[in-house]
C-alpha cells in the first residue's frame, strides 16, 4: 500500500523561472501551495497571490496593551493607591507616567509580535513532510523549488505534475506525508 502524500515538489533553476511558474500556479488556482528558495525573490509574495500579514494586528493589540497598562499603573499607585503630594505635583500626571508607558508598550508590542507570528505561522513545527523531498537541500543552495500540497482541492497527482512540468519544473516527485 502507499503511503499517502504530502503534494508534488518542482525544481527550477533560476528567480525568473519561478516567478514565472509562482504566476500560473497562482492563475490555476491552487491555494495550499508554497516556493521555497535559497535567497529573496523580488516580488515573489505579489507573483504568488499572497496577501498582507496579520501580525502587525497582532503588534497592535500588543502596543496599545501596553500604553494604557502603564498610564493605568501610574494612575493606580499615585492617585488612589498611595496618595501622596510631592512638592506641589498632581497626584497623576500623564508626563510622568510616559517612561513606564513607553517601556510597557514597546515589551509588549515585541511580545504580541513574536506570539502572532508563532500563531500564524503554526510554530513550533518540528518536523515538515516537505524535508523527505529528495533535491531539498538544493532549494537551500541554489536551486528554486515549488511545492503543491495534497488537501488543495484543486490537486490531482497527474494534473498538477504536467503542469509543473509545462510550466518548465524539473525533477517533480511526489512527497510522502
Amino acid at each position: 500500500m502507499a503511503a499517502p502524500s504530502h503534494g508534488v515538489i518542482a525544481t527550477f533553476d533560476t528567480a525568473s523561472d519561478i516567478y514565472e511558474a509562482a504566476k500560473k500556479v497562482r492563475d490555476a488556482g491552487f491555494k495550499f501551495w508554497d516556493c521555497i528558495t535559497p535567497c529573496p525573490v523580488h516580488g515573489l509574495d505579489g507573483a504568488m497571490g499572497v496577501r498582507r500579514s496579520k501580525v502587525p494586528r497582532f503588534s497592535l493589540i500588543g502596543g496599545i496593551l501596553g500604553f494604557t497598562t502603564g498610564m493605568s499603573l501610574i494612575f493606580f499607585t499615585g492617585a488612589v493607591d498611595y496618595q501622596l503630594i510631592v512638592g506641589g505635583k498632581p497626584l497623576f500626571s500623564p508626563m510622568f507616567a510616559f517612561p513606564v508607558s513607553y517601556e510597557l508598550t514597546i515589551l509588549l508590542t515585541a511580545f504580541f509580535t513574536i506570539g502572532g507570528m508563532f500563531i500564524l505561522n503554526g510554530l513550533p513545527m518540528h518536523y515538515h513532510p516537505v524535508l523527505k523531498a529528495p533535491h531539498i537541500h538544493q532549494g537551500l543552495d541554489d536551486k528554486f523549488l515549488i511545492v503543491i500540497e495534497s488537501r488543495d482541492p484543486k490537486y490531482d497527482a497527474a494534473a498538477t505534475k504536467s503542469l509543473l512540468e509545462s510550466i518548465g519544473g524539473k525533477d517533480i516527485t511526489e512527497i510522502e506525508a
